[in-house]
């Protein structure tokens, strides 16, 4: 698997060269193995690509992100490895038992939440809202019917971005968090497809126009980290600079403890996500939940 993410600003041409990629900008050339990449992010809408280089990058299971005019994903161009198991993987994949699942949506919000409150911290936030949150954590029920997620979300944003913030409104705030999402989002899905999952069959999003249903389950525990850099570096009334664009594409690069070891962030999410699904296959009773704490040691 790669390791580098390679982010495309500037590139009038994207091809391929023997067994790497080759950028050509005006009269510069540079190549990258395709066996370095893990993801290419093309952030230029005016760049063009060849359909070679596409299906190179399927071959070596390059997550591709394109991104729109206004610099926000728009495009995802993902492998197709893990697909030849793919549809008996989604005939398990339905039969998921759902109070499993109704256990699993217990354990992420428990562990989100607990994430939101080690950012709290971490800022020297109110006492106030982190004694709710930590409250509120310990009153999730299966399926989260009384919505301690909801609540906890509205006090957790309101104490780290000020009271007048207010979630999808039209600010540097919002634009960054969602940029970061996105981000997070197509590196998540990478993993679900390459284990030949369904991402538009989650465990507790149901969207009938959601694709990525299972990749936003399994993005809950890791907002915090996206939460936390844009809280530290950006302003409401900030613009979404490639400087920031950079730097939240980074955070999918830097390193985390997980189940005690060291890893990348990127084997965190893969991990995590064989543990979802051994806990669905009855083969172990604990969920570890990253942490966010644990974040770039």
């Amino acid at each position: 698997m790669g390791w580098r993410v390679v982010y495309i600003e500037e590139s009038d041409y994207l091809s391929t060269y023997l067994d790497s990629l080759k950028v050509k900008r005006e009269d510069k050339k540079t190549t990258i193995p395709f066996s370095d990449i893990h993801s290419l992010i093309i952030d230029n809408y005016k760049s063009v690509l060849s359909t070679q280089l596409i299906n190179r990058c399927t071959e070596y299971n390059i997550n591709v992100v394109i991104c729109g005019i206004d610099h926000m994903p728009q495009s995802l161009i993902y492998p197709v490895s893990g697909q030849n198991r793919a549809p008996n993987v989604l005939k398990k994949q339905i039969t998921w038992d759902n109070e499993i699942k109704q256990v699993l949506h217990r354990l992420i919000v428990e562990g989100k939440i607990e994430n939101q409150i080690q950012v709290l911290i971490a800022n020297n936030k109110d006492q106030y809202t982190i004694d709710y949150l930590t409250r509120f954590k310990s009153e999730v029920l299966l399926g989260d019917r009384t919505n301690r997620e909801g609540l906890s979300a509205k006090m957790y944003f309101r104490s780290l971005f000020g009271n007048d913030f207010i979630r999808f409104d039209n600010d540097g705030i919002n634009h960054s968090l969602n940029y970061g999402y996105s981000i997070l989002r197509s590196q998540i899905s990478k993993v679900l497809i390459s284990k030949g999952l369904n991402t538009s069959l989650g465990l507790f999003h149901r969207s009938a126009e959601n694709y990525f249903n299972l990749s936003d389950d399994v993005i809950e525990v890791f907002r915090p980290i996206v939460d936390d850099y844009v809280y530290n570096n950006i302003s409401k009334d900030d613009v979404l600079t490639r400087e920031y664009r950079i730097n939240l594409v980074k955070l999918t690069t830097k390193k985390m403890k997980y189940r005690n070891e060291n890893h990348t962030f990127f084997n965190v999410v893969n991990l995590y996500v064989s543990n979802i699904l051994d806990y669905i296959d009855d083969e172990t009773h604990v969920l570890n939940i990253p942490k966010f704490n644990n974040y770039d040691i």
